[in-house]
């Protein structure tokens, strides 16, 4: 199947300026189903790629290392913590805790926090932070990320459809494309880093940069490590819930965390039991069989950054597009993200202490 082509809003649409769009497909039109795409190191070699017409043209295209990653480096500067938001299976609430997460961090006025959703074929992001209908504009200085407050913006691919129920069809060298778009093109810092260039004070001016991904190991996960392995990353969160057949697929992240060289920050145990907000007696919705999360770090040595309890409420926020920490401070769900906030800076302290 080609790959669809996503159709954009035109600059019509936008008196503010130039709407961004996504680079063309890295994948010719008249390329078989698993073409590695052309940027591959295997373009031209793979076995896909027998019978092709473009075979040869792959074959004798110059390879080598990509031109993009000191460009992707430069523009990262800015950003002080890159933070991955991982999953081993979809469902256990990861984009919910990415956009918590992030509302939390961006309550401290003084912080800039910023969210990449690569989860390209379901991105919920944009309607958890109440930024539905919203485009992407362009400037000088690149893509504009849209802002959610003065200290919390976002980026995804939702910005730049026609509908909130398009489609996205996309192989995987499309995908791929888009995510660099993301690091190469989106000035993060919103004008601030030029300012403080010019001022002589140049240094990072977006603390957090939180990038919520797609549930499993696969294209988004393999390109976004790859693409900002010369900047850095400070680490991955993981969440799951508590039952065995999540923490099993928790397993294979954590694989391919190390097989990867990507630090591990620690594990989330999300819908962590019930808890009534009349009554606040809790029960266990998905039944830690095994001893759920904290019983995985202490097997594997790792950080066991938190409980979050299941509260009715935070599915209310998220479909409103509002803070659930700032709405129901109350609630136990929001006193669990901000001691997990609270762990999170202390391990990225930690590493940096360790670095200097």
């Amino acid at each position: 199947m080609a790959a669809a082509a996503v159709a954009t809003p035109s600059v019509a649409q936008s008196p503010q300026g130039a709407v961004a769009r996504p680079l063309p497909d890295a994948v010719p039109e008249n390329a078989p189903e698993s073409c590695p795409g052309v940027e591959s190191e295997q373009a031209g070699h793979a076995e896909a790629c027998a019978g092709c017409p473009n075979q040869n043209t792959c074959q004798t295209a110059p390879k080598g290392p990509d031109p993009d990653l000191p460009i992707i480096r430069e523009r990262m500067q800015c950003v002080d913590h890159k933070i991955l938001i991982l999953s081993g299976k979809g469902g256990v609430g990861k984009s919910t805790f990415t956009a918590q997460l992030a509302w939390a961090f961006s309550s401290d006025q003084d912080r800039q926090t910023a969210v990449m959703d690569i989860d390209v074929c379901g991105p919920s992001i944009p309607t958890i932070l109440g930024l539905r209908n919203e485009y992407i504009h362009s400037s000088a200085s690149g893509w504009s990320p849209v802002y959610v407050s003065d200290n919390l913006s976002c980026m995804s691919i939702e910005f730049l459809l026609p509908s909130s129920e398009s489609a996205i069809i996309w192989r995987g060298p499309k995908k791929n494309g888009l995510i660099k778009q993301f690091l190469k093109d989106v000035d993060w810092s919103g004008g601030l880093a030029e300012e403080a260039a010019l001022k002589g004070t140049a240094g990072p001016t977006v603390d957090y940069l939180l990038v919520d991904t797609p549930p499993g190991t696969s294209d988004e996960h393999l390109s976004i490590v790859g693409f900002l392995r010369e900047s850095g990353i400070d680490g991955a969160v993981l969440v799951t819930t508590p039952q065995e057949v999540s923490l099993q697929d928790v397993r294979r992240e954590i694989s391919f965390c190390r097989k990867m060289n990507v630090p591990i920050i620690g594990i989330v145990e999300n819908m962590s039991g019930f808890v009534c907000p009349a009554c606040h007696g809790r029960s266990d919705i998905f039944y830690p069989s095994t001893g759920g999360a904290a019983a995985l770090c202490e097997e594997l040595g790792l950080r066991f950054l938190g409980s979050v309890p299941l509260d009715p409420r935070i599915a209310k926020c998220c479909d409103a597009g509002e803070s659930f920490v700032d709405e129901y401070p109350e609630s136990p769900a929001s006193t669990a993200y901000l001691e997990i906030i609270d762990r999170i800076k202390e391990r990225l302290a930690q590493q940096r202490a360790a670095r200097t």
